[in-house]
């Protein structure tokens, strides 16, 4: 049958129709609801598998990137075949395999300033699966300005963390983080790593929030952030607070749109990059020219340029007087990250023509055959 508000598929859902909290009318509001998930990677594999699962009668799927096999360690949508190809359209494909009654909307895409509260105002509820503070900002205020609930959910090595933010009378993503922190300090997955079945838990409970708000059923996590320890198998509480003085949801709101700079972050991204196709040439033009590589020892052990000087970012500011200030020295960790907040640390120290190497060296590695870095 038809997965139509109305009409429902009695067999497929027979185990939620036995539940009181959910019942052939509660399945009739999963059927006619409409859910984003923006990220389809390791949160947002869990999220759309169980709400395609649970019968939500369209789900958007936004996501720009293409399937890496770094990522078949957590995100479980995708398989080694998928190497390449696009992450939304993929899939879609496997969560239609598995309910042809949902209607997939593929946005293969990023989501920003000049889109989000478009797409946003076309869903019910809004699933945040992505791995970065602008895009949770982003998502934040397009939700709160549209008046959507967004789940949010963050992932990092053993901790995890899931909140609701954006309901009625509850806080918002800037109550929580009035100010990102510096970007040196919030490695991602892809710096920090992520154990792989983490992405399963807090993703599961994200889709489990998105199907209470859809269903007006239980207590959402709104005005509560849960942290998640997958290594000692601990979950806590914590209560978030409104904030009167917040300015998207305070009392005297002073953000009335999303803006291209929404996580207020001054990531100084125009001063010295340089791009990975560049840095050979720039090294051999160049004999005051050193490659400093910023990433930790752990990193470190995946492959490492040969002439690079090392010294960890953890270690930067007390081994400062170990660089020779007559170099020329361009910077890269892992991804770009470290790297723009080392670089900019060495011009505050005096240091001249300081490059900062753009997306990392997996982006140099992916131009070299002969260097392996994962």
């Amino acid at each position: 049958m038809p997965s139509l508000a109305g009409h429902v598929d009695l067999r497929r859902y027979s185990r939620h129709l036995l539940i009181p909290e959910v019942g052939l009318a509660g399945q009739e509001k999963l059927a006619a609801a409409r859910v984003l998930v923006v990220g389809a990677g390791g949160l947002g594999s869990p999220v759309l598998a169980y709400l395609a699962a649970a019968g939500v009668g369209r789900i958007g799927v936004v996501d720009d990137d293409e399937v890496d096999v770094t990522n078949l360690q957590r995100q479980i949508l995708y398989a080694t075949a998928d190497v390449g190809a696009g992450k939304a359209a993929t899939a879609a494909q496997r969560l239609h395999a598995l309910n042809p009654q949902v209607a997939f909307d593929v946005l293969p895409l990023r989501l920003d300033a000049s889109n989000a509260r478009e797409i946003v105002r076309l869903y019910d509820v809004v699933v945040d699966g992505t791995d970065t503070f602008a895009s949770r900002y982003l998502i934040n205020d397009a939700c709160v300005l549209e008046g959507k609930p967004d789940v949010y959910g963050s992932i990092f090595r053993f901790d995890g963390q899931v909140a609701v933010f954006g309901v009625p009378g509850g806080p918002c993503y800037r109550c929580l983080y009035p100010v990102p922190p510096p970007p040196e300090l919030v490695p991602n997955c892809a710096e920090g790593g992520v154990l792989g079945v983490l992405a399963g838990i807090v993703g599961t409970w994200q889709a489990a929030e998105a199907l209470k708000l859809v269903l007006g059923i239980g207590t959402p996590l709104g005005g509560r952030l849960m942290l998640i320890d997958a290594l000692d198998a601990r979950v806590r509480e914590v209560r978030v607070a409104r904030d009167p003085a917040c300015p998207l949801c305070g009392d005297a709101p002073v953000l009335h749109d999303v803006s291209p700079d929404a996580a207020a972050v001054d990531d100084d991204t125009d001063a010295g990059e340089l791009l990975a196709a560049e840095l050979d040439a720039l090294l051999a033009a160049d004999p005051r020219a050193v490659l400093l590589d910023v990433r930790e020892p752990h990193e470190a052990v995946l492959g490492a340029p040969a002439g690079a000087v090392t010294l960890p970012a953890s270690e930067l500011e007390a081994r400062l007087h170990e660089l020779d200030i007559t170099r020329r020295y361009v910077v890269a960790c892992r991804v770009g990250v470290k790297s723009r907040w080392a670089a900019r640390r060495l011009r505050e120290a005096g240091f001249g023509g300081v490059r900062h190497l753009r997306d990392g060296l997996l982006a140099y590695a992916a131009l070299d055959p002969a260097f392996e870095i994962f």
